[in-house]
């Protein structure tokens, strides 16, 4: 019986490694979740026009305010305000100006505003005068459950504040009872990096109030106008 040729021996051994090395990289690299149906796309959204002002450059930001007819929302006021100045800061459309609730109490007389409360009459002349801002933001928590299914209410107003009126609102709820917002959550979670991606379940957070906050947020904001 022959003896293989060193040749044809080399090749067997070149193609064994390359089999070992490509069955390392599957098992190391983790297979995507296949998520089925449709992702929850807010519906409650107004635009006055398709695309932002182009004076519109500055934004003040007033702090989030939460609705005291809903239970918790005080709670996921604290949690989320840094939430929503995150996702604010990464859609790139504006500069961003955070107003305190000090620095409201000391030019309007209260600490928190919502876009549902009578304003006073130099309400957006202050803004304009004390933070040089073409808009304002007003921010409100309408609901947030912290334990499953998680849930979120954003109603958000941006107004113009040279003659005030809303360039774009959106109010909506994210229940994460809905198979719509679940599969919308988890798509959102696939993009996110990961520490450990070999670990990465895009399930998780459904049981993470924070970064379904981050979810949500990053859902109604992709609503804003272009520019």
């Amino acid at each position: 019986m022959k003896s293989p040729k060193p040749e044809s021996l080399f090749a067997r051994l070149f193609l064994l490694t390359l089999g070992v090395i490509a069955l390392a990289g599957c098992e190391a690299l983790p297979m995507r979740e296949l998520i089925t149906g449709p992702s929850y796309q807010p519906h409650n959204v107004h635009r006055s026009e398709p695309y932002l002002p182009i004076r519109v450059r500055r934004v003040a930001v007033l702090p989030l305010t939460a609705d005291e007819q809903q239970a918790d929302t005080d709670a996921g006021q604290t949690a989320l305000q840094p939430v929503l100045r995150d996702e604010l800061g990464r859609t790139g459309k504006f500069e961003l100006v955070f107003i305190t609730r000090e620095q409201l109490r000391q030019w309007t007389g209260q600490p928190n505003w919502s876009a549902s409360d009578k304003l006073p009459p130099d309400f957006f002349k202050t803004l304009r005068a004390e933070f040089g801002c073409d808009a304002v933001l007003f921010c409100q928590l309408t609901r947030y459950q912290a334990y499953p299914p998680l849930a979120v209410g954003w109603h958000l107003k941006l107004v113009d504040a040279q003659k005030p009126h809303t360039l774009w609102a959106v109010d909506e709820i994210f229940d994460a009872g809905d198979p719509k917002v679940v599969a919308g959550a988890r798509r959102f979670q696939q993009r996110q990096p990961s520490a450990s991606p070999v670990l990465a379940d895009s399930r998780s957070i459904l049981s993470s109030p924070r970064q379904f906050g981050h979810y949500t947020a990053s859902a109604v904001l992709a609503t804003l106008p272009e520019r």
